[in-house]
């Protein structure tokens, strides 16, 4: 098995939710590592993959909403520095994956799938080969203990259940 980089500056991890019930937040985590380790990135099947997101580098593009995402309630980030992934079974999907493993937010584990595309392959200026790939999947926040949220007078809640973690990757072999 060959090891391989994310190349952040052409990555990123972001997500997505409902924001009083008509629109969305979006938002990202501009500090992160993954260990990628697979014999050959054309067939994901034999990888090994996982993930750490610094919840403190959470950027919503609002220092008021971020701080507020930092604190107990919600991310409580004195007590859960990261969100971690680490896959337990990646299956082919037509020319995609479905990668799935253990999420743990807050300090809840469950298991979560990913919907995978595989974006190609190509060689850089540099003559070094880099893979593309984009992973979606969608978890209810709830149940991973991130349950602030307030009503409405119109009706609905301010912040919705259901998020989107996106996530693009180009990696390359490692050095």
């Amino acid at each position: 098995m060959a090891k391989w980089t994310v190349d952040q500056s052409h990555s990123s991890v972001g997500f997505e939710v409902k924001h009083m019930m008509v629109s969305k937040v979006k938002g990202q985590f501009d500090s992160y590592t993954a260990d990628i380790e697979a014999a050959d990135l054309t067939d994901l099947t034999t990888a090994e993959i996982s993930f750490n997101f610094e919840v403190a580098s959470i950027n919503t593009k609002n220092e008021d909403r971020d701080n507020h995402l930092k604190a107990a309630d919600f991310f409580d980030v004195e007590n859960n520095p990261s969100i971690d992934f680490t896959s337990t079974s990646i299956t082919k999907d037509g020319d995609d994956y479905k990668v799935t493993g253990d999420l743990t937010i807050k300090g809840v584990t469950k298991p979560v799938t990913f919907d995978v595309e595989y974006g190609g392959k190509g060689t850089n200026p540099w003559g070094v080969e880099v893979y593309g790939f984009e992973a979606e999947a969608k978890i209810n926040r709830e149940e991973f203990g991130l349950t602030w949220n307030a009503a409405l007078e119109t009706g609905g809640v301010l912040v919705g259940k259901d998020i989107k973690i996106k996530v693009e990757l180009e990696v390359n072999p490692a050095a």
